[in-house]
């Protein structure tokens, strides 16, 4: 597992719509790579040999995939932001990975049309 970073950018506020986010999921060379978790916007792009086109993560890149993060799972169909029906220790698995990335990631945005049942969580 990767050490945390202690050099991060202060957090930025940008907005990202999900279709927005789509530009970002490592399919464009020199693009930067971004994934959202619970509307948090992350800068992965320095580690493209995980979440670059074609690589493990990259269900991931391009999109917010709480759901997924929370259950531990690499299936598109759950890399979707609604994350609302995980059950409390996959909702704790999703609040680990968010600080995971927290600590090693620059936030450059966030997610401005999460789904509602999300949206204030």
């Amino acid at each position: 597992m990767q050490p945390p970073v202690d050099n991060l950018n202060p957090p930025k506020d940008n907005p990202f719509t999900l279709e927005d986010l789509k530009k970002f999921d490592g399919s464009v060379e020199g693009r930067p790579i971004y994934v959202s978790i619970k509307g948090t916007v992350f800068d992965v792009t320095r580690k493209a040999d995980i979440y670059g086109k074609g690589k493990g993560y990259n269900i991931f890149a391009g999109k917010d995939g709480s759901k997924g993060l929370g259950l531990s799972s690499l299936k598109p169909e759950d890399a979707v932001p609604d994350y609302s029906g995980l059950p409390d220790k996959e909702r704790q698995v999703l609040d680990d990975w968010y600080t995971f990335f927290q600590k090693r990631y620059n936030i450059v945005g966030k997610v401005t049309d999460l789904p509602p049942a999300v949206a204030n969580l």
